[in-house]
């Protein structure tokens, strides 16, 4: 029966990534944990599932040329080497996962209510865009990117969550002349090996949990292509809306 529970989770998770186009790590872990699950565990096992589920959207963006290589290597250039200290911290930091799940579960808390905050504004952003032109060009730019890309690394690493949304929101506001096409892509071609590499990390701390990673991917893999199909005739507007509801009420949850 729980089997059958986790592949039902994977297909509803799965399904509202096909409808608004936000990462499942938002709505994923936070359901792990209503599952009982601890929160090193919920974590771990969702970064690769993370990982999994988006590939695919990779090499079709690819084939499209709508991912521009050149930033990813760049947030990969702050975001890879974050993630490695960020496990290796607590590895060697704390005695064991028990030591640490509370500071999981604050940042998990931080960035559900960051990615709310972010859909929800997500129209404002044009006026941060005009600011950021003129503060950052150049290598200065290059620099600024890189170190975007180690944030995102660090929370996450701790998280799960905040490869999609807020790394779109990064890309939208430092780079305000890449269209929008290649925005998703360079930004799923980014959070890929991102989640790839901190969910590696995470399967050496000893928090990643198979057998659910295999009941989830059952049952997202179809789920987020009908949901994909459906989506294309709802308001989109409002779909991210009610999900920024429910990840704000979520995230204030995991902080207080």
């Amino acid at each position: 029966m729980d089997t059958l529970l986790y592949i039902s989770a994977g297909a509803g998770v799965g399904f509202a990534v096909g409808l608004t186009g936000i990462g499942g790590g938002s709505l994923m872990t936070p359901l792990l944990l209503l599952f009982g699950f601890p929160a090193h565990i919920a974590i771990g096992t969702d970064l690769l599932y993370a990982a999994l589920t988006k590939a695919s959207g990779v090499w079709v963006h690819h084939r499209q040329k709508s991912v521009d290589w050149q930033l990813v290597k760049l947030l990969c250039l702050g975001s890879i080497p974050a993630t490695l200290v960020t496990v290796f911290l607590l590895k060697y930091l704390f005695a064991g996962s028990e030591h640490y799940s509370p500071i999981l579960t604050t940042c998990l808390g931080i960035m559900l209510t960051l990615t709310a905050v972010v859909l929800i504004f997500s129209n404002k952003l044009s006026k941060l865009q005009f600011h950021s032109q003129k503060i950052l060009s150049g290598n200065r730019l290059k620099y600024f990117t890189a170190l975007m890309g180690a944030v995102l690394g660090v929370l996450v690493t701790l998280s799960s969550v905040g490869a999609g949304a807020l790394g779109t929101a990064i890309l939208l506001l430092l780079y305000p002349a890449l269209i929008s096409v290649r925005i998703v892509g360079t930004e799923l071609a980014h959070a890929v090996p991102l989640t790839l590499v901190a969910g590696i990390g995470h399967i050496w701390l000893g928090n990643v949990d198979f057998s659910l990673l295999a009941s989830l991917m059952v049952g997202s893999l179809p789920a987020i292509y009908v949901g994909t199909k459906i989506g294309k005739y709802l308001p989109e507007q409002v779909m991210r809306m009610i999900l920024a509801t429910i990840l704000l009420v979520l995230g204030v949850r995991y902080l207080l």
